[in-house]
């Protein structure tokens, strides 16, 4: 049996084109666009027609930047697949890309297999994996192209956190030439971990440790380091690169930079940069501890130039590394030593609200919006044009957008599973409606409709933007 949906009277916007069309979807794709109020779309009839009169109609989010389930210090991120792609959903988002984590001493193989396991059956939403590298040997190298070829074609890399994730030099090096062969899309965590833990040793030994520390030994000369070094080492290479949770002004110019030579570079940013500061960080009672991450929270002065680098494209895209970790019996771990406050903060839900809220204020445009927040990540991650825009083939990944509704955000209405939201109290205009995920849906009308296992695993091809 085939299934029509037709959306009709909103404003469908891409990344590209502002239109007032209606939108035609069959089984479970676009299928064709229409001026509304013209004959060939009147022509159209379905099983079910909704109404986006007044509203947006909005390509869903992509968020290649999550950990649901994430092993860190001690403890795990505390929303599950189930969870965390239902919270998606709540707030426009329709694919995520997770990481799988391979442990030192063990294949990829079997850390993918491990996040195949906690994904399968449990999502509301579409889910990709990228594959973190924890142990460049020559099997992980010869496992590296096998992932390419089964669409797993982006591997992340850590300068940071020591005897856990990181990786020397010398490792990075050899994981991008295998890249660069193969076509995958090195990630890199670019922090000096090194570094970063003398500056903590040097700190907890001065009886510095609450959570305001964290952002001071962290520094942005620091991650402008790392990401200086994972670009010339690219360019050894001749790999392409592309730095996560970019937060200081520092490491944008040395993006730019790079750019600017030509090199196939690429950064991404996060809504808690854009709107949180070092002032959250040193909120009393240990109410810092909430905004612990990595890269931490940057003064302010760092939000203009990473607006900036969103308008002149020097920053690409806007991802949440939503990582969450609750206040009570989590982020308590570290009373008494910032280094051990789980990292990570929770974003997934707010993500394409708090963007528009950048359009509202006059930070981005509303093609910008969709282009950062949907478009330009799912073609980086190989999803383009099945996933990121509203054309004729592409899934049915489907918002009705509400730019006029007035929100406050708050943990006691939101659908992460975390004791605390990091926008407590943020007004927000513009909210969700309605929501299809290949064409059914996932929130109708402010209404959870979807259900676990949903959600599909989806393959990549490689980066789409590689020159």
């Amino acid at each position: 049996m085939s299934s029509r949906t037709v959306i009709r009277g909103g404003l469908v916007i891409t990344a590209s084109d502002e239109i007032h069309a209606d939108v035609l979807i069959e089984d479970g794709r676009v299928a064709a666009l229409a001026a509304s109020g013209t004959p060939a779309a009147e022509a159209w009839s379905a099983e079910r027609t909704l109404d986006a009169t007044g509203k947006y109609v909005i390509p869903g989010g992509v968020d290649v930047h999550t950990h649901m389930e994430l092993p860190f210090g001690g403890t795990f991120a505390s929303d599950t697949f189930e969870t965390g792609t239902r919270a998606a959903a709540w707030g426009g988002t329709t694919t995520i890309v997770d990481f799988a984590v391979q442990s030192v001493g063990h294949s990829l193989r079997e850390g993918l297999d491990t996040w195949h396991a906690k994904a399968e059956g449990n999502c509301a939403i579409d889910y990709g994996f990228h594959m973190i590298v924890s142990d460049v040997n020559q099997e992980t190298l010869k496992e590296m192209d096998l992932l390419v070829e089964e669409g797993v074609t982006s591997f992340k890399q850590f300068m940071a956190y020591p005897g856990v994730f990181y990786s020397d030099d010398g490792q990075i090096l050899r994981a991008m030439q295998r890249s660069a062969e193969n076509g995958g899309l090195i990630m890199m965590h670019a922090e000096n971990g090194i570094a970063i833990d003398v500056l903590v040793e040097q700190a907890l030994a001065r009886g510095e440790t609450d959570p305001r520390y964290h952002g001071e030994v962290r520094k942005a000369l620091l991650e402008a380091e790392a990401t200086h070094r994972a670009i010339k080492l690219a360019q050894v290479a001749g790999a392409p690169l592309y730095v996560v949770h970019v937060s200081a002004m520092e490491a944008v110019a040395e993006l730019a930079r790079a750019r600017d030579e030509g090199l196939n570079v690429f950064g991404e940013t996060c809504p808690q940069y854009l709107f949180l500061s070092t002032d959250n960080l040193a909120e009393p009672d240990f109410e810092g501890s909430k905004y612990v991450c990595s890269t931490p929270l940057r003064p302010k002065e760092h939000q203009a130039k990473l607006w900036q680098g969103l308008r002149t494209n020097d920053l690409q895209v806007v991802s949440t590394d939503h990582c969450p970790f609750c206040f009570t019996g989590q982020k308590e771990l570290g009373r008494g030593d910032f280094s051990k406050i789980p990292n990570g903060l929770p974003g997934v839900e707010n993500r394409m609200d708090l963007l528009h809220q950048a359009v509202v204020d006059g930070h981005i445009s509303r093609r910008r919006w969709i282009e950062i927040a949907c478009a330009t990540p799912a073609r980086m991650f190989g999803m383009y044009p099945k996933k990121g825009t509203i054309a004729p083939g592409a899934d049915a990944d489907v918002v009705i957008y509400d730019p006029h509704a007035e929100q406050t955000v708050s943990a006691a209405t939101h659908h992460m599973n975390v004791d605390y939201s990091a926008y407590e109290g943020k007004r927000l205009t513009g909210r969700v409606e309605t929501v299809l995920s290949r064409g059914e849906p996932v929130i109708t009308e402010r209404e959870y409709t979807g259900h676990a296992g949903h959600g599909v695993y989806t393959p990549r091809s490689t980066c789409q933007y590689l020159n």
